[in-house]
């Protein structure tokens, strides 16, 4: 089980790679990249899928900082869909804010986990 959850994880994170990167460097013409939808929701399912593949293997996890990632990639997952669907509401604000949700889960799941 351990080789499933890396490479879930690596997974996990090019979904959050490629939104990160998309956001960052969308900053000097404001849009939104069309890869940042697809890498949030890579990174959502695949913490699902890891959240899964841990309760199988018994570990113990804290559901605390399980439902916050959640929170998070739902939140960035749900302004990515938003700003593909409104491009004009897109602005280095938002593209700032997307790029420090994603921050704000690495940080929690680097520092908290």
């Amino acid at each position: 089980m351990d080789i499933v959850m890396g490479i879930l994880l690596v997974f996990h994170m090019i979904g959050w790679a490629i939104v990160l990167g998309a956001a960052l460097t969308s900053l000097r013409q404001p849009r939104l990249a069309k890869g940042v939808t697809h890498g949030a929701w890579t990174a959502v399912i695949v913490g699902i899928l890891m959240v899964g593949a841990a309760e199988m293997s018994g570990w113990e996890l804290s559901y605390a900082w399980v439902g916050v990632k959640l929170i998070v990639g739902l939140g960035v997952l749900g302004m990515s869909i938003y700003g593909a669907s409104n491009e004009e509401k897109v602005t280095r604000g938002y593209l700032v804010t997307l790029a420090g949700l994603v921050i704000v889960n690495i940080c929690v799941a680097v520092l908290w986990g």
